[in-house]
């Protein structure tokens, strides 16, 4: 149900921020301009469209989350008089989702209000991003040691792991290469050459540093499966990075403009705007939620706040994010003596609430500083969203080197 609500304020955003969608209502509705002079929102509805609409409702959003989370503190019991708060009321949170979104117009001094909150929402996207960097390299590590573990009693597990290794290391190695062919040239692209140049090299440094002696001292279960699933991000990151460059457009010996370091058959995916949009803002809700729903699990929760699995209680399998290897023994008997009930919170919640609403909160900012183009907020709107812009390329190459720095910070 938090799901559905952020999902509603979510696509709510992407239609204040689309120039068609202003336009279609302006034409097919009719007395449009009576009706925006009533609800005292401009002459042709202004102050529901652009940034600063979008600004006001993930305020709102932002504040429902946030809310929520005070009220649900330290919550060890799912039959406690707040816990109900949190799993019930839904018509009643979903009128003060709705109020506090409408309210949220009628804050006063709005030029003061705006600027403050633009950096409140750049904070709390940046975190949002951190935690999920970190979240992805406790994956590693929990992948590498939960397989190493199966390793003592089937000799298979080092084929799988040695499989896996090379299909990630393969991608890595291979998306380096096709970028450096197709987003780079003989003259010129000197920007793209240093930074797939820099980050190839941040690959190999991660590489070596997880094999060196001193750390597999420290840590035995260090390997280059954790370092090959990092490097295979990065390489997605570098991609993406350079996918939501701004073109580079110079001119021939003709006197043309020519478009210069991107592929050559990227120059017409983008004649669909509002195909690219729509699938886009997709993508965008489906990769955040999951972000939102995977980081308030129990292990996620717990890899967080630096408690894990002791490895003599990891039990090897295929799909080991799904279940604990260290299940208590009341909880292997309920499997066996009565219905597959392993999470029933009988002695405590299965995830923290506070921390889930905490989670959407941060979600809020990034949706927020994401759908207007983090600081290129004033030309921006949803259907240019996905043609380029420098402050999401510079966003997503600060978040590879940030997922390089955790990497290597875990290794201490």
């Amino acid at each position: 149900m938090y799901a559905l609500y952020f999902i509603l304020v979510v696509i709510i955003c992407c239609i204040m921020m689309s120039n068609t969608v202003a336009n279609e209502m302006r034409e097919h509705i009719p007395y449009f301009e009576d009706i925006c002079k009533g609800i005292k929102a401009g002459d042709t509805c202004e102050k529901l469209v652009g940034y600063s609409a979008v600004y006001r409702v993930c305020f709102g959003m932002a504040c429902f989350f946030f809310i929520f989370c005070l009220l649900t503190l330290n919550i060890n019991n799912s039959k406690s008089c707040r816990a109900y708060i949190h799993n019930g009321f839904w018509f009643f949170k979903l009128l003060l989702l709705g109020a506090m979104c409408s309210g949220a117009f009628f804050i006063p001094d709005q030029e003061t209000f705006l600027n403050a909150w633009r950096y409140v929402g750049a904070v709390g996207g940046f975190l949002f991003i951190v935690i999920q960097l970190l979240l992805l390299v406790e994956f590693a590590h929990k992948w590498n040691k939960n397989w190493t573990a199966g390793t003592a009693t089937n000799k298979l597990w080092y084929a799988s792991l040695s499989l896996v290794t090379l299909i990630t290391y393969s991608i890595t190695t291979g998306g380096l290469i096709w970028m450096a062919v197709f987003y780079t040239q003989k003259d010129g692209c000197m920007e793209n050459k240093i930074l797939l140049g820099v980050n190839g090299g941040l690959c190999l440094l991660m590489s070596v540093v997880s094999i060196s002696p001193s750390v597999r001292d420290r840590q035995p279960h260090s390997g280059i499966l954790q370092s090959g699933l990092i490097s295979c991000y990065v390489t997605y990151l570098t991609f993406s990075a350079l996918s939501s460059k701004p073109a580079e457009v110079v001119l021939d010996e003709h006197g043309k403009n020519v478009t210069i370091c991107v592929p050559n058959f990227g120059q017409d995916l983008y004649r669909d705007k509002t195909l690219v949009a729509g699938l886009g803002t997709a993508i965008l809700c489906v990769c955040i939620l999951y972000s939102c729903l995977t980081s308030t699990t129990r292990s996620s929760s717990d890899a967080l706040q630096g408690r894990y699995t002791a490895p003599e209680l990891e039990v090897a399998r295929c799909c080991f994010c799904f279940g604990s290897g260290g299940e208590d023994a009341e909880e292997k008997r309920n499997m066996k003596e009565g219905p597959r009930v392993i999470y029933d919170e009988k002695k405590s919640t299965v995830y923290s609430y506070a921390y889930f609403h905490f989670m959407f909160f941060l979600a809020s900012l990034y949706v927020m500083m994401t759908v207007t183009n983090w600081f290129n907020y004033e030309s921006a709107n949803i259907e240019t969203f996905f043609s380029g812009s420098w402050s999401i390329f510079w966003v997503k190459m600060a978040s590879c080197w940030i997922c390089v720095l955790l990497y290597l910070d875990l290794l201490r």
